[in-house]
């Protein structure tokens, strides 16, 4: 039923020809069945095991590497070599292909499990009233027109239209859906509010929300899908994954270095088809298959195999130092999108505050002596501890505050009239509250006046165990009293009662909304000599200013606490008893903001981040807090900057555009409007991060580029999320912001690493084809030198240290390349030189060294023609495995030294020195031992056609190596100092084409 929460009790019941006696027959249960559906959440189609492993595999380069895997084995074969060896290449590129599949499944199962998650908050059962009597069914078993009764405790089965109120009202906790944690008085009368939010549906009981205090009937309106738990379940169903701008990128570069590859390797394979009939290849199509290996293991050189482990492996070493943080990641690829955030979401209640109602200001009548004169006290402490201290208006701290009259039985009151707890958890080791939040406020008042009769009592209090401080207080003053009788909350009174007896004494202590105690009160106690005066229109007048005081400009949720003398021996309560009351004092609370929140709010404007404060709260309240928190000091007031969700809907298209840009706080608030606001931030290209804890969260965080839900959070949030802070502290979230940062620049030099490493490959590989030498390398030794000598110190990079400006810096753009136009030709300097040096240690072996064959060069470019010819040497000279081991040796050598480049982007090795990244140094040790066991060990040498080095042959690749550091200083001193950029005429003057490949 359409807007049942606009139609009157009567309206409704017609509307389902339901008689509110009797509940529905079972004809019309079968003809509401058919009609409407069953009760349950459909069951959503998941992918198929093998379809997420081959989505896994839907990757340009990943195939090309599967092909060439699987072309090397076929070729392999087809050169006569056994079965076991042909399959070593090949295998070895399948298994890094697995490890990546498998991390890609894991994290898209987790993606799934916020569906499932998401039928925990269904009811199982339902009391219903069918043909006249009550039973207990399934709640999947109703349909709308059930008459459904609901009491302390139940879940909601459905969502229902109430229709009769069984005790003095109904409260219900609807904290899953709206994110606040107040619970929702509701009442039978029709809402007349325009565009109305949850909050505003006070008479409509939400499928999965839960009764925590009264009784009531309801008629259920709807069910399965057409609830609130079913609308978001859809929201989330219709919600894609967002590709993050690493993958994005790296998506863009596997495409265009793709191209290349293809290019490179036909360009080689046509240059040498004169080559293909030469005699040693024994015939035309052996000579063709020849030049194809050559074509295979040039595109085996050029994908850097390990470039996907390598990021998935410096991402999670991010999320370990994120986790000790208290931001745990789980989704790798999200850490790297924090990087570039321009806007953070942030949820007010828990995220900016502490969720942890606090009594912050008392105010009571000090005495009548020269008039009537008002005293206010402030309260500090905001956390569940009972710890804290009252103060007086000149800010001096009350010793021993139980010995003022007032504040003394404004302890009794908050005590007795109460019916919270809080404990101590030894195992968190924090204080916690079950109850309303408000009661919880009032009891840790209690703790911090104290108890009356001594002088020592703050000290004393302070050497009790955390277990016993928890509520000594309260429990002295229940012990004090005995409880005789109560009478509940009730919507049309506003407030609470409850008789106590002590020493042949009767009290009744009262505690409610300050109108209403007030009109009910005739006397007041005096602060300074605890006097009962009457409480006299001028006095009243006062109270009166205080209290819009505390609740307009302050907006603090304000409570009255009053007592009456009851006749002896009383034993029950009713409703006239709440009359002529003395009134003790008016107390104001708040959910304070976290101490470390302006901090943290300042850093993300100095790094360019926008944060916008997204409650379900009221306008006034959100407002408050932000001028509370400071660090919107700058804005002045808030006209311009915050809207309701309402406002922001009915504005303009253009000037709705406008205020996304200007938005500071989005206020009254539910689920549709916060994945509102996440689309339409994204769709003016922003990055969005956004932080949640309920189920109503859940697909906005799954929307959001970066979806953060608490660690005291439910489940579904928790599951839609990338990330969970485990403190629940907007603060973790701009640290996670700045480890971010740190994470992309530390990838982007180990992806800049691998890039000048492979294009040292390409380079040898064709300069060699292109002259016309042997091989210089086979594609074992490319893949060894891929895999193990570049993925070792490319993984070590990541550990460099986060710079200290990292967070003064703007965001960097979505689109911005992994490698722009001036780098790439420095790492094309970079990786010609190392091909170059590669190919240079091959020839030297051949042409110069003393212990080699000495060969005139042309002799060593006409090797194809050895065996045709008389010659002074054996052409067997042509298989030593000296020169491919001094070209593999100086290859991972020179690789070696640039990785020492690439500690920092500009910075000199003179300024930032090899040991400023332990790990680096380590790893670079580490991939030398690898090297020289696999040179020296009999079994590995032969292995990868390798043989032992003599110390001259060592002394060369070192000769042929270091260089590489010097140019790179070179190219280093002309970033800082010359401001040389040099542009190609690529598509945005950068390596990486402007076009975005998006996920199929």
């Amino acid at each position: 039923m359409e807007e049942a929460y606009a139609r009157s009790v009567s309206e409704v019941i017609e509307f389902f020809g339901v008689d509110p006696t009797k509940g529905l027959t079972d004809l019309q249960v079968i003809e509401h069945g058919r009609s409407y559906g069953k009760n349950v959440l459909p069951q959503e189609k998941s992918n198929p095991f093998w379809k997420l492993v081959l989505k896994q595999f839907d990757d340009l380069l990943v195939k090309i590497l599967i092909a060439a895997a699987f072309i090397s084995f076929f070729l392999a074969l087809a050169n006569g070599e056994t079965v076991l060896s042909a399959f070593i290449e090949p295998s070895v590129i399948l298994m890094i292909l697995a490890a990546n599949a498998a991390v890609g499944v894991i994290t898209e199962t987790n993606a799934e499990k916020a569906l499932e998650e998401l039928r925990a908050y269904q009811a199982d059962v339902a009391t219903v009233l069918r043909n006249g009597c009550f039973s207990i069914l399934p709640a999947a078993d109703l349909v709308p027109g059930d008459i459904v009764e609901v009491s302390v405790g139940c879940k909601i089965p459905a969502d229902m239209r109430m229709i009769e109120i069984l005790s003095d009202h109904l409260r219900v906790d609807q904290a899953i859906l709206t994110g606040e944690s107040g619970s929702v008085e509701k009442e039978l009368d029709a809402t007349t509010a325009t565009n109305a939010v949850y909050q505003d549906k006070t008479n409509i009981v939400f499928s999965g929300t839960t009764v925590v205090a009264g009784r009531a009937r309801a008629v259920v309106i709807g069910v399965g899908s057409n609830t609130a738990m079913g609308s978001i379940r859809d929201s989330m169903l219709m919600t894609e994954d967002e590709v993050t701008p690493l993958k994005k990128k790296l998506d863009e570069f596997g495409t265009f270095l793709a191209k290349i590859i293809a290019g490179i390797c036909v360009l080689v394979w046509v240059v040498n088809i004169g080559h293909f009939s030469d005699p040693t290849h024994g015939g035309f199509l052996r000579g063709a298959i020849h030049y194809f290996k050559i074509a295979v293991a040039l595109a085996v050189a050029a994908i850097p195999e390990g470039l996907p482990a390598v990021v998935t492996t410096c991402l999670a070493l991010g999320t370990k130092r994120m986790a000790r943080l208290n931001a745990i990641v789980r989704s790798l690829p999200s850490v790297e999108t924090l990087g570039c955030t321009t806007v953070i979401c942030s949820d007010k209640t828990g995220t900016l505050t502490t969720n942890m109602m606090s009594v912050s200001k008392i105010c009571v009548l000090h005495s009548l002596n020269n008039g009537p004169v008002a005293s206010e006290y402030v309260v500090s402490g905001t956390t569940y501890a009972p710890e804290g201290f009252i103060f007086d208006s000149l800010r001096a701290q009350l010793e021993i505050p139980s010995q003022f009259p007032c504040l003394l039985h404004l302890a009794m009151c908050s005590a007795l009239c109460n019916e919270s707890v809080i404990q101590y958890n030894p195992d968190k080791r924090i204080y916690e509250k079950i109850g309303e939040s408000t009661e919880v406020a009032l009891r840790l008042l209690a703790e911090k006046i104290g108890l009356p009769g001594f002088d020592t009592m703050p000290s004393a209090l302070n050497m009790l165990s955390k277990h016993e401080r928890a509520s000594y207080c309260n429990r002295y003053w229940e012990s004090q009293f005995k409880k005789v009788s109560v009478l509940e909350f009730s919507r049309d009174r506003k407030m609470m009662s409850v008789l106590c007896s002590r020493k042949q004494m009767d009290i009744m202590f009262s505690k409610g909304a300050p109108e209403s105690i007030l009109s009910r009160c005739t006397n007041i106690l005096c602060n300074d000599d605890g006097s009962t005066v009457p409480l006299s229109a001028h006095i009243r007048a006062q109270l009166e200013a205080k209290y819009s005081s505390f609740a307009g400009k302050e907006t603090l949720r304000c409570l009255a606490l009053a007592l009456k003398r009851m006749p002896m021996g009383q034993q029950s309560l009713s409703f006239d008893d709440e009359n002529e009351l003395t009134f003790i004092g008016l107390v104001g609370m708040l959910d304070p903001p976290r101490d470390e929140v302006r901090n943290a709010i300042l850093s993300c404007m100095n790094a360019g981040i926008r944060v916008i404060v997204v409650t379900g709260d009221n306008k006034t309240t959100a407002e408050s807090l932000c001028q509370k928190i400071g660090a919107f000091d700058h804005l002045g007031d808030f006209t311009g900057f915050s809207y309701t969700a309402s406002e922001f809907e009915e504005l303009p298209a253009l000037q709705k555009s406008v205020a996304l840009q200007r938005m500071t706080i989005l206020s009254r608030v539910e689920p549709s409007h916060k994945r509102m606001l996440v689309e339409a931030l994204q769709n003016q290209n922003e990055v969005v991060a956004m932080t949640g804890d309920g189920v109503n969260d859940a697909p906005a965080l799954k929307k959001a580029n970066i979806g953060i839900a608490m660690g005291s959070g439910t489940a579904v949030a928790k599951s839609a999320s990338d990330m969970v802070l485990a403190d629940d502290n907007f603060a973790t979230v701009v640290a996670a912001v700045a480890e971010g940062r740190a994470i992309y620049n530390n990838t982007k030099q180990f992806i800049r690493y691998m890039i000048s490493s492979n294009i040292g490959e390409v380079v040898c590989i064709f300069v060699a084809a292109m002259l016309g030498i042997p091989d210089t390398l086979v594609p074992v030794q490319l893949l060894w030198v891929n895999l193990v000598t570049d993925g070792l110190p490319a993984t070590a990079i990541g550990f460099n240290k986060q710079d200290s400006d990292v967070m003064k810096s703007k965001p960097r753009k979505v689109n911005e390349a992994v490698v722009s136009g001036w780098l790439f030709f420095r790492y094309l300097v970079i990786g010609a030189y190392v091909g170059l040096a590669t190919v240079a240690g091959f020839i030297w072996w051949f042409v110069y060294y003393d212990n080699g064959p000495k060969l005139p060069y042309t002799e060593l470019m006409n090797f194809d023609s050895c065996s045709t010819r008389e010659t002074n040497y054996p052409c067997s000279i042509f298989s030593n495995r000296h020169p491919s081991t001094v070209s593999m040796t100086v290859l991972v050598v020179v690789e070696m030294f640039n990785a020492l480049n690439n500690l920092s982007e500009n910075q000199s090795l003179l300024v930032i020195p090899p040991w400023s990244n332990l790990w680096l140094v380590a790893s670079i040790i580490f991939t030398m031992i690898l090297h020289i066991l696999i040179l020296y060990v009999q079994p590995l040498s032969a292995l990868f056609s390798v043989t032992p080095l003599s110390y001259a042959e060592w002394t060369i690749v070192l000769y042929l190596s270091f260089p590489v550091i010097l140019i790179d200083e070179i190219l280093k001193f002309l970033s800082r100092n010359s401001g040389i950029r040099f542009t190609f005429r690529f598509r945005r003057a950068d390596l990486l084409p402007k076009r975005e490949i998006r996920d199929k």
